[in-house]
């Protein structure tokens, strides 16, 4: 005898989705949303670089300061927490436990938490052409335009 196999879903079907759904939400709000917590949980010198048109790995790059390493960890468990609450997508962190710079991956958005020694180091914002710092709530900056006859931004 063969087995048809029903095609009417079962309650344990219907549960489980098939693809994980994410809030539809403009990368301006969603930057806005993420930068005025963290400025509320005293990250400081906040910078948001727009990289939409130089990197293709990322759209804005948040560069920040966190007073010390459990100041780090928790601000990294904070974004985690807002994304599951807010519905953002939020692909993974790396560096937390060493906490002197973690690196929270939202694929749209990539959050980098530095100690302040290991972010003069690197000088992240140096590498991708310095921006100046974007205040909560403002829109994505423009990426800076390129061509010849200027001058170097070093």
């Amino acid at each position: 005898m063969e087995h048809i196999p029903s095609t009417e879903t079962t309650e344990a079907q219907a549960a489980r989705p098939g693809r994980k759904r994410y809030a539809d939400v403009p990368l301006a709000e969603k930057l806005a949303v993420i930068t005025a917590w963290l400025e509320e949980h005293k990250a400081e010198r906040i910078v948001s670089l727009n990289l939409t048109e130089q990197g293709g790995f990322t759209d804005v790059l948040l560069v920040l300061t966190a007073g010390s390493m459990r100041h780090a960890q928790s601000l990294a468990d904070g974004v985690a927490a807002l994304c599951h609450e807010r519905n953002y997508e939020y692909l993974r962190v790396e560096g937390y436990e060493a906490g002197q710079w973690i690196l929270v991956d939202l694929n749209d958005i990539v959050i980098n938490i530095f100690l302040e020694p290991v972010r003069e180091l690197f000088r992240l914002e140096a590498l991708w052409g310095q921006p100046p710092a974007r205040a909560a709530g403002e829109a994505v900056p423009a990426a800076p335009a390129t061509g010849s006859g200027g001058e170097s931004p070093v």
